[in-house]
């Protein structure tokens, strides 16, 4: 089991706003797959899978704030 957390993000920049999931529970994903689209003040990224497996449990929903290291989803 792997947790897809929010990176470290530009100085300063402590949290972001999940934008869209690519994908959604129960879907499979690959190493380096875009999973999840984020957002802060200033820009819009995509966070990639660190894993591949089963998107097991999206644990921050659309329009959800998540600080750094927070986890974003659950990929088993």
């Amino acid at each position: 089991m792997a947790e897809l957390k929010l990176p470290e993000l530009a100085e300063g920049v402590n949290e972001a706003v999940v934008s869209f999931w690519h994908f959604k529970e129960g879907d499979s994903i690959k190493e380096g797959d875009e999973v999840v689209e984020m957002a802060t003040d200033k820009a819009a990224f995509n966070v990639p899978s660190k894993a591949s497996g089963q998107l097991k449990k999206i644990v921050a929903k659309e329009g959800e704030t998540v600080n750094v290291g927070g986890v974003l989803a659950i990929i088993e």
